[in-house]
């Protein structure tokens, strides 16, 4: 059997601000070519956990290896793409065309003030296609939609040629027809690419159908390998502490 080696491997991880503990006893792996989805009530620690993974936050206690290094030690961060959270609120008079946005994600390539390369330009193309913001690249990023802006944004991310993808609540503001093209795009990236996603998210309907493995964080994690089975009504009113009312028969047509 051949060993395969996290991209992320948490053991016992806690993060506390002051007395307030955020994060308890974490421990969890992601493996390559994954499609995993966090989900969990606000303040419920999803945010800071990602944070912690990224190295923007230290824990409390615990470890955190990334690629099998230490966090503190890891330096390739360019095979992680990150999305954050209201990424896609541009400010419309924000002077920079999608080609501009999307060239940002190859800073971490180059040397600081060095010109595009070759490789930089094929990179950043190659991720606008993938995103199908291509025909949108001279356009001012603030006259886009909502949708297109987290398109631009996810190729802003994939222009480093990332192994991991990760977004937090991606679909924040963002139009139901938007997300499903969004949602068969992720897919695909997975499918195709083998990239591995991993996206914080409230949209419960979509996640038994595309997804490998759910993460419910409430300051400590539950990981459930049959994400089908886990949205029941009573686990998700035990995660959010209310009474939940699912829709089972809830679908996404890619």
């Amino acid at each position: 059997m051949k060993f395969t080696l996290p991209i992320f491997d948490v053991k016992n991880l806690c993060f506390s601000i002051g007395d307030q503990e955020i994060l308890s006893h974490i421990s969890l792996e992601i493996f390559g070519a994954e499609y995993i989805a966090i989900i969990g009530p606000n303040g419920g620690g999803k945010t800071t956990l990602i944070r912690v993974l990224l190295g923007l936050e230290k824990p409390t206690r615990g470890e955190a290896k990334i690629f099998g290094k230490s966090i503190k030690d890891f330096k390739e961060w360019h095979k992680i793409g990150y999305v954050p959270q209201r990424a896609t609120h541009v400010d419309a008079n924000f002077p920079g065309s999608v080609e501009d946005v999307v060239n940002m994600g190859r800073t971490s390539q180059r040397k600081l003030f060095s010109r595009m390369s070759k490789e930089d330009k094929a990179c950043v193309k190659d991720a606008m296609h993938k995103m199908d913001v291509y025909d949108l690249k001279d356009k001012m990023i603030g006259t886009l939609s909502g949708g297109q802006r987290q398109r631009v944004m996810i190729a802003r991310a994939l222009a480093s040629k990332p192994e991991i993808l990760i977004l937090d609540e991606p679909n924040t503001g963002v139009d139901m027809t938007s997300q499903k093209k969004f949602y068969a795009l992720l897919k695909q990236l997975n499918k195709e690419e083998k990239i591995t996603i991993v996206f914080i998210t409230h949209d419960i309907g979509v996640i038994a159908d595309d997804i490998a493995r759910l993460f419910t964080i409430n300051q400590k994690a539950i990981i459930c390998n049959n994400p089908k089975e886990a949205l029941s009504c009573e686990e998700m009113s035990a995660l959010y502490g209310i009474e939940a009312h699912l829709l089972h028969n809830h679908k996404h047509e890619h």
